[in-house]
């Protein structure tokens, strides 16, 4: 029988998730932030670094952190916004069929306005079931005046070795390189890391596959018109003192996105965008 119940992650409330199928999760209230995915009779799908911090104020390095209303330092926001750092409600655990399910909420509150005068209501949903995860983002305008904003799901992929990884299905694809800050188009097929990669992929098309010796995940998204992939490579894993140095070999990000053309939302308007992957 598919369940959700309430636990603890490293010392922090937590929701843990499992179908009735035996997929399982697990998403901090910390963040709204999954930090697990092991499929059906599968493995871990995510990578969480072994020295990523937890508590109030801390960016959990790993998993799939929430970006909302600013990606990166493209703004005058702390980067990566406001919620990937701050405590979530929850708001359901209501699960249907063999699917495990958790809502968490988010709503503006003076800290929040502080830094960003808009008022929101945000809610982050998980589900599971076999080998497949949805991670859903929605926001509500719940102020009276239009406001802007870029999002992302920053999805932390596990990789054996991301040196023998191939992500595939963005052939054609214009992206910003923002290791030179200039614009390309990608030729081939096959996206490879060999250092450093910080790629913003315009209208990128859906699904992609990362794979490698023996498994692949599918990784779609719907809402979302960007994607972004991203590791550090080793000179700069040497620089984040949340990583361990070698520790850029074992994931890539591929984050769904919608960045170069920002969210317009009226008030009383929702935006939802979803990132859905399948393991196999």
């Amino acid at each position: 029988m598919a369940s959700a119940r309430q636990t603890d992650y490293k010392g922090r409330p937590a929701v843990a998730l499992q179908s009735s199928d035996g997929a399982r999760a697990t998403v901090l209230l910390h963040g709204g932030h999954l930090v697990s995915w092991i499929p059906a009779g599968g493995q871990e799908q995510l990578y969480v670094s072994p020295t990523s911090e937890y508590g109030e104020g801390k960016a959990v390095r790993g998993g799939v952190p929430v970006i909302f209303p600013q990606f990166s330092s493209r703004g005058t926001l702390p980067r990566h916004g406001l919620l990937r750092t701050r405590g979530w409600q929850l708001a359901d655990t209501t699960s249907h069929g063999a699917h495990a399910q958790a809502v968490l909420r988010f709503v503006a509150d003076d800290a929040t306005r502080a830094l960003w005068p808009h008022d929101f209501d945000a809610e982050i949903t998980v589900s599971i079931v076999g080998q497949q995860l949805d991670i859903e983002f929605a926001v509500t305008n719940a102020g009276d005046t239009d406001f802007d904003f870029t999002v992302a799901l920053h999805s932390y992929l596990r990789t054996n070795d991301v040196l023998k990884a191939q992500l595939e299905g963005l052939q054609g694809v214009k992206y910003e390189d923002n290791t030179t800050g200039q614009w390309q188009q990608q030729w081939g097929d096959v996206t490879q890391v060999v250092g450093e990669v910080d790629r913003l992929y315009h209208d990128a098309p859906s699904p992609l596959t990362l794979r490698e010796l023996g498994r692949k995940v599918s990784i779609a998204k719907s809402g979302f018109t960007d994607v972004v992939v991203w590791n550090p490579g080793p000179a700069k894993a040497a620089q984040l003192g949340d990583l361990p140095p070698d520790d850029w070999q074992k994931m890539l990000c591929v984050e769904a996105a919608r960045v170069i053309d920002p969210v317009t939302l009226p008030p009383g308007e929702e935006w939802a965008g979803m990132q859905t992957f399948i393991a196999g």
